[in-house]
């Protein structure tokens, strides 16, 4: 069972890791046009950040498992941040 637990923790913490990575790619995005390159390179750049950006997203998603990666994406998608919750308050009886 302690082997378990510590293969977990190492593919738990590998997975963060790789998610993080994922969010690098986001700026470098927005750096492309900036270089001082051709159309046709930033074109070919700028498609292999988004390619790389969602492996990792995903590698990294697939590595900490399933309920921790819903969760956290939920918390990335635009829809869910302003979102009020919805209080399940049952009336006194």
């Amino acid at each position: 069972m302690k082997n378990f637990t510590k293969n977990r923790n190492w593919k738990l913490r590998a997975g963060i890791a790789i998610l993080i990575l994922s969010f690098s790619m986001t700026p470098m995005i927005l750096l492309t046009p900036f270089l001082h390159v051709d159309a046709k390179t930033k074109i070919i750049l700028t498609t292999t950040w988004i390619i790389i950006g969602n492996i990792t997203f995903y590698g990294g998603g697939f590595l900490v498992g399933k309920e921790v990666f819903t969760k956290y994406k939920s918390y990335l998608n635009p829809r869910n941040w302003f979102k009020k919750k919805s209080k399940n308050i049952t009336p006194p009886v």
